[in-house]
């Protein structure tokens, strides 16, 4: 019979990252640890960790194990600590992957009523906008654009993918025009995602179905969303943008639409978490907010926006 207590610390050292930092957290001898996760292994009669000098590395079986294991674990612990504490407030630490611009449109505000709600929970985040690797990183929560490709992960959608459309800064229109056809923007500046040869092609559907085809240079590359908004209402060029990332700036009259019979489908965002089941509280909370927060951005009350 598998020792439950192994695979406890087995759970520990994944989110650790190595046998030393899980047995400093476990007030254990690193070779205590080690030797009964090697114990687990000889039971399972399988490798679980690839060893090596710098890191430990998930075996696939590992990972497999781990996905299966780490939230009944988490389970177990948190109904110990609810009747020791005797109540079901969140507490621990919740560590959260998001892009690089994450508080660009999540207010840090919210996360003060967050952590002025829930006393006992702590949030680390790190932000980049590489992909992060939920297991190896110890990421409990992320947040990514785009179709979900991580089947190991469970997904949840805050909103689907909206239509981007074109807008440019009432500036930059005043001095430049307002374009008359899609095969105008070839004499405009543009403001786009970064490519080598410093042209992008841009594919926009009409109310028709019907796709055409730009091909546009932009005088202001960015590889952010955020960093892209921002020039545009500098007044650097029209922009091809998500409506969750122009509304604010469209309602000010910061910025104005653009040939606005022409899309393009845009990603919706998506929450993911590694395990299945029993997310601890301090997780489940985190993620109710967000969700709230974000949905009531992306569809808020309708309002009038400027179209010239």
């Amino acid at each position: 019979m598998l020792d439950l207590n192994d695979i406890a610390l087995f759970v520990q050292v994944v989110r650790s990252g190595s046998f030393a930092e899980a047995a400093r957290r476990l007030g254990m001898p690193p070779n205590t640890v080690s030797r009964r996760v090697q114990q687990l292994e000889t039971q399972l009669d399988t490798r679980l960790l690839q060893r090596s000098t710098r890191k430990l590395t998930l075996t696939y079986a590992g990972q497999a194990f781990h996905e299966r294991c780490v939230g009944a674990v988490d389970g177990l612990i948190e109904a110990g600590h609810e009747l020791m504490t005797g109540s079901q407030e969140p507490s621990g630490l919740v560590r959260v992957a998001a892009t690089a611009d994450f508080f660009d449109f999540f207010p840090m505000e919210w996360v003060a009523d967050f952590l002025a709600a829930y006393p006992r929970v702590r949030l680390d985040f790190v932000l980049s906008d590489a992909r992060a690797d939920l297991i190896a990183e110890r990421i409990d929560v992320a947040f990514r654009g785009g179709p979900l490709q991580d089947s190991g992960y469970v997904g949840r959608q805050l909103f689907g993918a909206g239509s981007e459309g074109l807008v440019a800064s009432p500036a930059y229109i005043a001095a430049r025009g307002m374009p008359g056809t899609l095969q105008d923007l070839v004499n405009h500046d543009c403001v786009s995602f970064g490519h080598p040869s410093g042209l992008t092609t841009w594919r926009l559907g009409r109310p028709d179905g019907v796709e055409e085809e730009v091909q546009i240079a932009s005088r202001f590359n960015g590889n952010t969303a955020q960093a892209l908004r921002k020039a545009t209402v500098a007044g650097l060029g029209i922009a091809l943008l998500p409506p969750t990332i122009a509304r604010l700036d469209l309602l000010a009259g910061r910025l104005v639409r653009v040939l606005p019979q022409y899309q393009r489908a845009g990603f919706g965002l998506h929450v993911l978490y590694p395990s299945r089941q029993h997310l601890p509280l301090a997780v489940s909370a985190f993620i109710e907010l967000v969700m709230e927060k974000l949905r009531a951005e992306a569809f808020p009350a309708q309002g009038d926006i400027r179209q010239v």
